[in-house]
């Protein structure tokens, strides 16, 4: 599609960003007035939302290319979900997703009123002189956006409105130090006796001893890439899904679109799915040769022993490849993002983010309508177990009819039990399917740890949006990803404390 057919060009001079709007990540507030003569990017992004994280890197490319010229962006955080709000968490977000340029919190949504925005992302783009040129909903690729930047420094420079350098804007650090960075996922082996670990911002996938919690292997070389071979020669960007099957471990390798495949004893590393490009969309009903097809942010994986399933976050769908035959295809969802029920084909889903295959039923944590669904397998019926919409959402336990989740990405379980990441509530719930009930296991919202107060080695560090769940011997293993750890919870004890691990 040409740039111009997904642009409205407005044409008049852009507002002040309102004066209650947090600067988090640079020195001090930016005045649109001050900033004439540059060309100056508003891009208003939520970041639960999968389609402002596509558009992140492709920011990232622009900000590559054109440091050299006066073209300035300004991140306009306007949260969808309450958790979002908090300046802490779109700081880690920030740091998480490595954005290089100054954002403002949002909270009230004053920008989002004022420069009349109603999706995410949307782009705002002022030109040299002040005057809005475009406002863009929906994701757009680093090559359209490269032509309207370049046609509007084209025109600037003919009109002489182009200043000769970029405003001087001062970006604070986000890094840090630690062992991990926002680990994602993680999987056992079947004896138990070790787990795969996606150290997600690390690009690496690590194979840890789960008694001592000795790291036995780093693969990937850390460096963001697609890059097959040897355990140190290859590359991951931004790994989420893991899955251990036999000697593989299969890697949903989210930033580069790919699944990729770990064998333990040749110490190899393949793609085994994706071209590294992201896709749009595949027709339903047909096969496809997996390193044939574009795919689009794949979350988490499952499997049944022939079929991987995938949680193919940035399409809304559910995807199904088949080992033997290497082939792939839509499984569950018609692409629409939402929440509904029945046949596969035309169920509707909202970011999947986490899959647990117990028996015939796989589940799925169904992020962006915090909810937790379920798919038949024999029957090929989609189907809720909580959740009611894009914009309900909460933190309330009791029966299932009643129970609010916030964003879970995580999921797992244990006979008649599924536990529950609920990652904006900072939470791990139960939810007993004979029952029909929810508790909290671990509370969230900053309280202390549902541990008993004198356990030994009990650790009530509150957990900060955990991305993953997974049961091994009754034991509750997390990926506390803001806090750049392992946790472990005893669910006999009621105890939890953090996996020491080592190199």
């Amino acid at each position: 599609m040409a740039v111009g057919d997904l642009m409205r060009l407005i044409a008049h001079n852009a507002p002040e960003l309102p004066k209650d709007c947090e600067w988090i990540n640079t020195a001090r507030p930016l005045l649109l007035s001050k900033l004439s003569g540059n060309i100056v990017i508003l891009d208003f992004w939520t970041y639960c939302c999968i389609n402002c994280v596509h558009m992140i890197h492709v920011l990232s490319k622009i900000e590559k290319k054109y440091k050299d010229y006066p073209v300035v962006i300004i991140g306009v955080h306007s949260a969808k979900f309450k958790n979002e709000n908090n300046s802490k968490n779109i700081s880690e977000a920030i740091s998480r997703y490595g954005i290089q340029h100054p954002v403002v919190s949002d909270k009230e949504m004053h920008a989002w009123a004022l420069f009349g925005v109603n999706a995410w992302p949307t782009m705002v783009i002022i030109g040299p002189t002040g005057r809005i040129e475009y406002k863009i909903a929906g994701e757009l690729s680093f090559e359209q956006l490269d032509q309207l930047l370049s046609g509007i420094i084209h025109d600037a420079k003919s009109a002489g409105t182009l200043a000769k350098h970029k405003s001087s804007i001062f970006i604070r650090s986000q890094s840090h130090q630690s062992l991990l960075s926002y680990p994602g996922k993680i999987s056992f082996s079947k004896d138990g006796s070790r787990f795969a670990l996606s150290d997600s911002n690390h690009n690496r996938i690590l194979i840890v001893n789960s008694r001592n919690g000795k790291i036995l292997d780093s693969i990937g070389n850390r460096d963001c890439g697609l890059d097959d071979g040897r355990f140190n020669e290859v590359s991951f960007s931004r790994p989420q899904g893991i899955l251990w099957h036999n000697d593989s471990v299969y890697v949903a390798d989210t930033g580069n679109h790919a699944i990729r495949r770990i064998s333990l004893t040749d110490r190899h590393v393949d793609t085994i799915a994706g071209t590294g490009l992201m896709g749009s969309y595949a027709e339903y009903g047909l096969s496809y040769p997996a390193c044939s097809i574009q795919l689009n942010s794949p979350w988490d994986l499952a499997t049944d022993g022939r079929t991987i399933f995938i949680a193919m976050a940035g399409l809304h769908q559910i995807w199904s490849y088949s080992i033997m035959e290497g082939l792939i295809s839509p499984f569950a969802g018609s692409g629409i993002e939402n929440i509904g029920d029945g046949p596969l084909e035309y169920a509707e889903f909202a970011q999947p983010s986490g899959l647990w295959l117990q028996e015939n039923t796989l589940y799925v944590a169904d992020s962006e309508v915090s909810g937790v669904r379920f798919i038949s397998l024999s029957k090929g019926l989609v189907g809720t177990i909580v959740g009611r919409g894009l914009f309900t959402f909460g933190d309330r336990t009791g029966s299932i009819s009643d129970a609010l989740l916030q964003h879970p990405i995580g999921i797992t379980g244990c006979k008649s039990t599924l536990y529950v990441a609920d990652t904006y509530n900072n939470s791990i719930k139960a939810i007993d399917l004979k029952k029909n009930s929810i508790c909290d296991v671990i509370s969230g919202n900053g309280k202390e740890s549902m541990c008993r107060i004198n356990a030994p080695r009990c650790d009530t560090l509150p957990l900060f949006e955990p991305n993953d769940v997974k049961i091994f011997s009754n034991i509750l293993y997390i990926t506390d990803t803001n806090n750049h750890i392992v946790r472990c919870f005893d669910l006999k004890e009621r105890c939890m404390k953090t996996f020491k691990m080592s190199e």
